[in-house]
């Protein structure tokens, strides 16, 4: 499904590694912020689909989880009236609309994966952005700083005065991007275990019509005495 097909690329991508071997990082810096831009626009046009999916998901499942429980009421009933036949009749059906509700967990499981996938990729995507602004902002004042510096080495100004002025923005850049970079880390988040949101827990088969009208019977035998 479109952008959710690049999920586990997106996840495990480390733009400080490839800028940290790149030979002109402020050009890889602009190109990768477009296309993170792209990835990003993508991720928000599908979401809302994605989560459209998934509530359509979660309201055929409870539907068919109140048909259950409603059929289960209605057999009870027919045992009370004495009437096996009808309460037989409930419980096939129950037993029916059982197999449907495992199709429909499925389904919603799936559908709950993916809006989760795509909440995932949003935020990475939005904390890359954030590191390589961040880089972007401390690469350019060092080259603001060098330049500067390379003025004054041409103005043959004092060598103290040149180093005093150089170690200032320096130190200005290096903090701001500090800053930066720590806004970032905490806007990342931990993020889930990838195999822990493909499990999937086991589904219990349901009893048959027979054992189900037996239980009841024996539920009312009980409350009578």
């Amino acid at each position: 499904m479109g952008i959710l097909s690049r999920f586990r690329d997106i996840m495990a991508s480390n733009v400080n590694a490839l800028l940290d071997k790149a030979e002109d990082p402020e050009k890889l810096i602009a190109d990768y912020m477009r296309g993170l831009n792209s990835d990003l626009g993508k991720v928000r046009a599908e979401t809302a689909s994605v989560l459209v999916d998934e509530r359509r998901a979660k309201r055929a499942l409870d539907e068919c989880s109140a048909e259950i429980k409603k059929l289960q009421a209605y057999a009870e009933k027919a045992v009370e009236a004495g009437n096996d036949e009808d309460a037989l009749k409930f419980l096939d059906r129950k037993a029916t609309q059982s197999e449907k509700k495992n199709q429909f967990q499925a389904a919603y499981d799936t559908a709950s994966l993916n809006a989760a996938s795509m909440k995932q990729m949003q935020d990475k995507l939005v904390a890359d952005m954030d590191q390589l602004e961040a880089r972007r902002t401390n690469l350019q004042g060092k080259i603001a700083a060098t330049q500067t510096q390379q003025r004054l080495n041409a103005s043959g100004s004092p060598l103290s005065d040149n180093d005093s002025i150089f170690k200032a923005m320096e130190e200005k850049v290096n903090s701001a991007y500090n800053e930066a970079m720590a806004i970032a880390e905490l806007r990342a988040g931990t993020k889930d275990n990838l195999d822990d949101l493909f499990a999937q827990n086991e589904k219990s088969t349901p009893r048959n019509a027979e054992d189900e009208l037996a239980a009841i019977k024996e539920q009312i035998k009980n409350k009578e005495e």
